[in-house]
């Protein structure tokens, strides 16, 4: 039952605060040290599922429940989330247990009518099984979808005016099914074959990155990947083909000046330092003191000691106390949407306005790291979200206003194996068409 308690614990605390759910997650596992690795997995399991469905269990919640949906106190409807995903979408664990356990939690916290309440939802959720009314897909698709799918019904309905209702629901599919493990080898540990053979003795199977020769795919462990000997030791990093192919983008080469804006934990800017072979300089910036403690602990544990994080708002970065630089990736903060697989929490985050409020601080925020490009340098722009708002209409408004600066097409530098993820001049990428997260990135060089 311990399992469950720290389930709906995290699933609260998200629910009242916005807060990083891994990170979270990471923090309860290192409170209980003793815990085995089942009961990690059945922790992440349940938290990551109910955010996952959670638009799907609240509208089962609002079906079966005899009080108004606005009644529901937050608690109870957590608690609600987390008994019914283990009763209608967990195969491996009995209904009558998961009701049991549930109730069981709620009599800690919850007054007796409460209890009686939710053992009544649960218990009739058992036994309906898969027999619901579902939203008719013919009168009104998009509902279906919103519903069966767990997405809100502002995204659907977004997605398809821009793509139709059949890629919309190929993009829906890709959200909620568990993202694939990349790991990025790092040269300066390991190679390939050292790797695979690692991962082959410990039975984990791996197989080779149709996308980059430097990456491999891992299944079937149930334990933090972070905790594996080969990533405790640097030889990989945990980061997704997608986000690795923004840094092949920059193109860095050893001895430049490069400057990651937005650096965040450091997944790019420690890849762009082993593209560049530990050689020349690499200035992470980023307004987060605990995300730059994550960086340099990466860096380390990489080997890499060309890194150099600094603390502070990009837009109150000058080039006359940073100099110019040869290359310069501004990762720019962004909705999220091609992420969901990995962060489900999104979907129940976003607001419909939040594209246009965020392709409002991107063109501001690539506007000014424009600034930092020596003649001749380049500079980078990405995200990890799938709107045009924040990607190719940022893009094209920067290109209208910065003559100084001339596209450079993204699969002049792009593996031949990722040729499909051109878009015109542009990257893009989409979780359902390429197996990988949802990135854009748009690439200029900056005239002599």
């Amino acid at each position: 039952m311990r399992v469950r308690t720290l389930a709906v614990q995290i699933l609260l605390h998200l629910d009242q605060k916005v807060s990083n759910p891994d990170r979270l997650l990471r923090t309860t596992l290192a409170r209980h040290p003793g815990m085995d690795e089942r009961d990690r997995a059945l922790l992440s399991e349940i938290v990551y599922g109910v955010l996952r469905w959670q638009g799907r269990l609240d509208w089962h919640i609002d079906r079966l429940s005899t009080l108004k949906p606005r009644k529901i106190s937050p608690a109870v409807r957590v608690l609600l989330r987390c008994g019914l995903y283990q009763v209608l979408m967990l195969d491996r664990i009995p209904p009558h247990a998961a009701v049991h356990q549930t109730v069981e939690i709620a009599k800690s916290s919850q007054p007796p009518y409460v209890v009686r309440f939710l053992n009544g939802v649960l218990r009739e959720a058992s036994r309906r099984g898969d027999h619901w009314e579902w939203p008719s897909e013919e009168t009104d698709p998009v509902e279906h979808l919103s519903v069966t799918t767990s997405h809100p019904r502002w995204f659907v309905e977004r997605c398809v005016r821009s793509w139709g209702i059949e890629e919309t629901r190929e993009i829906c599919r890709a959200n909620n099914r568990v993202a694939p493990l990349s790991l990025r080898i790092n040269p300066l540990r390991a190679d390939r074959r050292r790797v695979m053979e690692w991962l082959s003795t410990n039975g984990i199977a791996a197989e080779e990155s149709p996308y980059l020769p430097g990456a491999v795919r891992i299944a079937g462990i149930r334990q933090d990947p972070a905790r594996l000997p080969l990533c405790e030791n640097g030889w990989v990093q945990v980061q997704d083909e997608a986000s690795q192919l923004v840094s092949h983008l920059v193109a860095p080469r050893p001895g430049e000046r490069i400057l990651d804006l937005c650096s965040g934990f450091g997944g790019k800017s420690t890849h762009l330092g082993i593209l560049m072979e530990d050689r020349g300089e690499v200035l992470a910036v980023d307004q987060s003191a605990w995300k730059l403690e994550d960086l340099r602990e990466n860096a380390s544990r990489q080997g890499l000691h060309i890194l150099r994080p600094l603390r502070g708002d990009v837009l109150d970065l000058r080039p006359e106390d940073l100099g110019v630089f040869d290359r310069v990736l501004l990762d720019a903060p962004c909705s999220g949407w091609g992420a969901v697989r990995r962060k489900p929490d999104i979907k129940w985050r976003r607001h419909p306005k939040d594209s246009y409020r965020f392709s409002r601080q991107q063109k501001a925020l690539l506007d000014h790291a424009a600034k930092f490009v020596r003649p001749g340098g380049s500079l980078v722009y990405a995200t990890c979200t799938l709107f045009p708002e924040e990607n190719e209409e940022v893009a094209l408004a920067f290109g209208e206003t910065h003559g100084e600066y001339r596209v450079l097409p993204a699969e002049e530098v792009l593996p031949e194996s990722c040729r499909s993820m051109s878009g015109g001049p542009f990257f893009r990428t989409w979780p359902h068409r390429h197996g990988v997260d949802g990135f854009f990135a748009a690439r200029w060089t900056r005239r002599d």
